[in-house]
């Protein structure tokens, strides 16, 4: 599944995070193999609407869902980042867990109450209490490889399956289709930022040290801005923000009108851009680039290619994931590991001990 493409020389990449991003056509086709002709899914019938359970770089696998499918599906399809579920989740509900390590401690509460409720449930992980629980319930498990080295870096293992399992129940016919059409593009995307002084390579000298603001269109145009941001976080280590047009234009926009002299050294604006944009989105994207053209370092902007929108989506993410990877090595920074996470975890923990101690 692996292709080869070490970070430039004399960076510092100790989990290979170039070699993971640039993967992502090969892990993608693996997922969709992996997903398809599982044992124990729910006819058709019995499902009256979608949730989907998870954090972090697991979570986005519903957004993706939404953007990608949402607008094609017969039911609803809501996106849960909590310890908890709705009273509505019950037998009707097909609910799609989905942890990278399966001990994402919010989408194992959740997914348990979600069982105890009747909820249908397909675990997409690799391994740990999630797993551990979907055997033990007899539910339907697709697998995460094990040479992925972060969350972040299983988009297409995490996000893939939930659509092949749609499509086999009957929920969304074509996804196959679709699927097929965004390897391609992955594939074309790759190969533009393979190449010395690639697109991603210039963006990230161009924000430089300034906080990328990032923005996209629509809900599909949103999933993107919000995986940019993410990306650049964990990967980067530096502050990035996004939003979304139109709602931007109800509320941010008004936002950029006193401090122009400091925000002009600190954010740069970068536009996510798809051929499935409301024409009223189009011109928003004009009018609120000329607006900020005078507070911001510089508006950059990035146009999805690719056949639909699975192809268009995952195109923008590729090219911010690499982006992030670039600005990370230009300022010396292993994109790796999240340290500030790991201590999250680690106090969590200890608080956890303390509170069991006490009530004994």
């Amino acid at each position: 599944m692996t292709f080869v493409k070490e970070a430039p020389a004399g960076v510092l990449d100790t989990q290979h995070m170039l070699d993971a991003a640039l993967a992502l056509p090969e892990q993608v086709c693996v997922a969709r193999d992996e997903a398809r002709g599982l044992d124990g899914l729910p006819d058709r019938e019995e499902i009256e609407q979608v949730v989907v359970l998870g954090m972090g770089g697991s979570g986005i696998a519903g957004d993706v869902l939404m953007a990608a499918a949402g607008p094609y599906l017969p039911l609803p399809v809501l996106v849960f980042r909590s310890y908890h579920v709705p009273a509505f989740v019950d037998e009707g509900t097909l609910v799609f867990a989905i942890s990278f390590s399966g001990d994402t401690e919010e989408t194992v509460e959740a997914v348990t109450a979600a069982a105890l409720q009747g909820a249908r449930v397909v675990a997409v992980t690799r391994g740990g209490e999630l797993g551990h629980l979907a055997e033990s319930w007899g539910v339907p498990v697709v697998g995460v490889p094990d040479d992925i080295p972060q969350p972040r870096a299983g988009l297409g293992a995490l996000a893939i399956p939930p659509l092949v399992v749609l499509e086999d129940i009957g929920l969304f016919p074509g996804a196959t289709y679709w699927i097929d059409a965004a390897v391609e593009q992955l594939r074309t995307r790759r190969d533009q930022l393979s190449k010395s002084d690639n697109l991603a390579q210039q963006l990230a000298r161009r924000i430089a040290r300034t906080m990328p603001l990032i923005h996209g269109g629509g809900g599909l145009g949103a999933v993107a801005a919000q995986r940019w941001k993410t990306d650049i976080n964990e990967n980067a280590k530096c502050p990035a923000f996004w939003n979304a047009q139109s709602e931007l234009c109800h509320n941010e926009v008004s936002g950029w009108g006193q401090h122009g002299d400091v925000t002009r050294q600190l954010f740069t604006l970068v536009n996510l851009r798809h051929d499935f944009e409301h024409p009223q989105v189009m011109h928003r994207f004009n009018i609120t680039a000329d607006l900020l053209d005078e507070v911001v370092s510089s508006v950059e902007q990035v146009q999805a290619e690719g056949e639909g929108e699975l192809a268009q989506l995952l195109d923008l993410i590729l090219v911010g994931n690499v982006t992030s990877l670039h600005m990370a090595y230009q300022e010396g920074i292993d994109p790796g590991p999240i340290p500030a996470q790991e201590q999250i975890k680690d106090a969590l923990l200890t608080a956890a001990g303390e509170d069991e101690g006490a009530s004994e």
